[in-house]
């Protein structure tokens, strides 16, 4: 078994300005429908055909939640990972993402705030070079040797 200290992420100490993680996933079928069912969102705009070819998009688009969830896998896992608390996140959606497509979550640390443990990343999701999502969050991060 794992010890608690194994499992920490990164800890205040260890992080730097500029430093950067990613996630990527393409986005499939079975993802949309898991995250309907898992959030409730039922859109027929994410899950029916004939619907989404009337919209603005012609076709159906992925939750941008699913999208956004991407960047919470950089921050709960990478940067700066187990151990990270979410305090806020903004999220601009700036373009569709359908089904095939591989996004991309990249979050980079802007600022520390040391005596707050708090630490503010950009964070985008990438669809190729076309940015889909854009947005800022701010973790509280621990500190080593303090739970």
């Amino acid at each position: 078994m794992q010890t608690f200290e194994a499992m920490n992420g990164l800890f205040l100490e260890d992080l730097k300005l500029g430093q950067s993680a990613m996630f990527g996933r393409t986005v499939t079928d079975a993802d949309i429908a898991a995250f309907a069912g898992v959030s409730g969102d039922t859109n027929p705009i994410h899950l029916h055909e004939g619907f989404a070819r009337s919209t603005r998009f012609g076709q159906r688009i992925a939750h941008g939640m699913l999208s956004g969830s991407f960047i919470s896998t950089v921050i709960g896992t990478k940067l700066p990972g187990p151990g990270a608390v979410y305090v806020s996140q903004t999220m601009n959606f700036m373009a569709p993402v359908i089904i095939g497509d591989t996004v991309t979550a990249v979050a980079t640390i802007t600022a520390i705030d040391e005596k707050r443990r708090r630490v503010t990343l950009k964070t985008q999701c990438l669809n190729g070079d076309k940015v889909v999502i854009d947005g800022e969050a701010v973790v509280l991060v621990p500190r080593r040797g303090i739970a």
